[in-house]
């Protein structure tokens, strides 16, 4: 059982001492730290309450966490405006159209069910900044939080129109075309992992025309049917059924939806680290400018961003890490491979719906199958592996002496270590959710990038030991 403290905010698993786990007391200090920041921050001639939004996924602690931030926001004199069941990106547009001074989603993502999760947005809607989650931390273990009197208790608001608010905004985006998408006529099926793409999905497409929606796993009851992540080990049920029918498409989210699968139309998977390119080359087409992803996505990206003569720019891992760079160079597309889409347009969020708007669109406009568009990029071939870590272990340490041993390669450094050789690469970094080294590696077959990934396991387990 674990807790970890990171620029993704506070995650852990439910029950156990505090502390050591995500306890009642741990998500009231984390959210009362939180608030205390956003309270230091603020203008002190600002009048009235903050006002803060809160979303949470289905999870089954969900309802409980959620309760713990709102009444531990409003006894720190902050009003409340609960969102109930909704999504990540959902969260972060609510943020953005209540004119909030920020917000927390409580989800712990691509997670079991045993584990959940508080995820912290500024005025903006965007995650908080590495330096600022370090604030945060340091004021869990202050003695000095204070509470407010009973005559400045913050009010509490539900609102239940937020993911209508988040499908309009998605419909009045210039590249996605309603008209093409109803005129196509799409049979599409969704696996939504028992939990709020149940509820988000549905309407996304209803407003876009796609009336033939097939939804398995659509029961919010925070028991996922399957491991969450939405990977190729994990989505047998949905290319079982495909195969066995006539979609035209399948998409799968994680538990918030702000990672997006696609599934082509024999059954077989458009692989995660393709949906941010198939959007990105859609959005290339139309509106020119710069692309970003992280160290660990794959190279099409780059390739698709060379086609159309634009910059592309790797980043550190980490969403917050993203957004930073997309905005350093004015990104008109970025995301991370594992199926996060962000369309700066919208907002700086990873956002599964309007990834499924613009490849809807994309197919709708282009006339072109997902198998068809699939085949437009090129055949890389990515393996992900993780091994644990023990606290004892220098990670430092062991990240150099691999840096060290490739220093004849492209070394890069930002954010674990990543070497790039002729026609291949392999990332090692710690995780930011878990207690994990992660090894990613991509060539042009499964063979040589399992190499890779298992040549650099051994260099790890060898100075490990």
């Amino acid at each position: 059982m674990t807790l970890i403290k990171s620029i993704s905010g506070i995650r852990g698993t439910i029950g156990g001492n505090i502390g050591e786990n995500l306890t009642p007391v741990d998500v009231v200090k984390f959210t009362t730290a939180f608030a205390t920041f956003l309270l230091e921050k603020r203008d002190p001639d600002a009048e009235g309450h903050m006002r803060m939004v809160v979303g949470r996924d289905a999870r089954i602690s969900g309802d409980i966490v959620n309760r713990l931030v709102c009444s531990t926001l409003q006894s720190m004199g902050i009003d409340v405006i609960d969102l109930g069941l909704s999504t990540t990106p959902t969260t972060e547009m609510a943020v953005i159209l209540q004119h909030a001074d920020g917000g927390i989603i409580i989800t712990a993502s691509h997670n079991p069910m045993q584990w959940n999760a508080l995820k912290l947005l500024n005025s903006t809607g965007e995650f908080v900044s590495g330096e600022e989650a370090k604030r945060i931390v340091e004021l869990t273990e202050s003695d000095e939080l204070n509470y407010v009197t009973i005559d400045r208790l913050g009010s509490y608001t539900y609102y239940e129109n937020a993911i209508q608010d988040h499908v309009d905004a998605i419909l009045n985006l210039p590249l996605v075309n309603k008209n093409a998408i109803t005129k196509a006529n799409f049979k599409v099926i969704l696996d939504t992992v028992n939990s709020t793409g149940a509820l988000s999905l549905p309407v996304l497409l209803k407003a876009l025309g796609v009336n033939d929606v097939t939804i398995l796993n659509g029961e919010m009851n925070g028991v996922f049917a399957h491991n969450p992540e939405p990977i190729p080990e994990n989505l047998a049920g949905i290319c079982n059924a495909m195969s066995r029918s006539n979609f035209d498409v399948g998409f799968v989210v994680d538990p918030d939806v702000d990672r997006l699968a696609i599934v082509k139309e024999d059954g077989t998977l458009f692989v995660e680290e393709n949906t941010l390119v198939a959007v990105a080359d859609y959005v290339l087409q139309h509106t020119p400018g710069n692309t970003v992803s992280n160290l660990s996505s794959s190279r099409a990206l780059k390739d698709v961003s060379d086609k159309y003569g634009v910059t592309y720019t790797p980043s550190a891992v980490g969403e917050v890490n993203v957004v930073e760079m997309m905005k350093k160079t004015n990104a008109v597309i970025g995301g991370e491979g594992n199926g996060g889409v962000i369309y700066p347009e919208l907002h700086y969020g990873r956002d599964a719906l309007v990834g499924i708007a613009l490849f809807l669109t994309y197919m709708a406009e282009s006339k072109k199958s997902c198998s068809q568009i699939r085949a437009l990029y090129p055949d890389y071939c990515i393996v992900k592996k993780k091994t644990e870590l023990d606290s004892s272990v220098n990670l430092k340490e062991i990240l150099a002496k691999i840096a060290e041993k490739y220093a004849n390669y492209q070394v890069n450094t930002v954010d674990g270590v990543r070497v790039d050789f002729e026609d291949s690469w392999v990332h090692v970094r710690s995780s930011n959710t878990e207690p994990i080294m992660r090894i990613y590696a991509e060539a042009l077959t499964p063979q040589i990038a399992e190499n890779i990934a298992n040549k650099l396991m051994g260099d790890i387990r060898e100075l490990m030991a």
